[in-house]
């Protein structure tokens, strides 16, 4: 059925939400959504026992299952598609960060003498999607030297630690980085909508509370060394 608008124009045809056919498409949906979500359970599941096998990608899905019923997530809408070759590069990028960082930190954990400096930085994803949202803060939170402090859902800013802080440009190559596994999420898994949003300019990200210039960083670091990316 459909019908016009003002001034005469044919507008597109009526969907009735109550019709056996869109309740079938919404069910679909919904098991979709939590297929997804049980699969990426299931591979943090492996990533935290530190290697894969056919037994932690059981218990994974065992104990993703479990969390899914007993503990229900908030509906989180999937509007995307998978694109093959966008996974295998957000990947591939993953597990070269993940190398790298951690024989950056274990190189910090053994040189004597050296105390290293961390800060917190507030970056404002450009798509503020609860499941992107979730997504970047669990590939960050899983490279070592950086971890979620903090996720403001409503202005869709995540507060990052970050290690090993010796200047300003430190902070700006944190937050880049961040930026960048933001991207390639959004190119793996996005609509076509959040695609364009990539394209735009990333706001800044004003800290909250009462002092607008700067968090402190763990260690005392000289004034040019401290603050939130603005």
């Amino acid at each position: 059925m459909s019908g016009r608008g003002a001034g005469g124009r044919r507008r597109g045809p009526v969907v009735d939400p109550d019709a056996p056919v869109t309740r079938v498409r919404a069910r679909l949906g919904r098991w979709r959504d939590r297929l997804l979500t049980l699969a990426w359970m299931a591979l943090i599941w492996c990533l935290l026992w530190g290697r894969f096998s056919w037994g932690n990608l059981l218990g994974g899905l065992l104990v993703g299952g479990a969390v899914l019923l007993f503990f229900p997530l908030p509906p989180v809408t999937f509007g995307g598609r998978l694109r093959p070759w966008a996974l295998l590069e957000l990947a591939g990028r993953f597990v070269t960060e993940l190398v790298s960082a951690s024989i950056h930190v274990a190189r910090i954990a053994v040189q004597p003498g050296y105390r290293p400096r961390g800060a917190i930085i507030a970056v404002r994803l450009r798509v503020r999607t609860d499941l992107n949202l979730a997504l970047t803060a669990e590939a960050i939170s899983l490279v070592p030297g950086t971890l979620i402090v903090e996720v403001d859902r409503e202005r869709g800013v995540l507060y990052v630690h970050v290690l090993d802080v010796r200047g300003p440009e430190d902070l700006t190559g944190s937050r880049d980085r961040i930026l960048a596994t933001e991207a390639r999420i959004v190119r793996a898994i996005g609509s076509a909508a959040e695609l364009r949003l990539l394209a735009a300019p990333a706001a800044p990200a004003a800290p909250s509370g009462p002092d607008p210039g700067s968090v402190p960083p763990s260690d005392p670091v000289p004034p040019t060394e401290r603050g939130v990316d603005q």
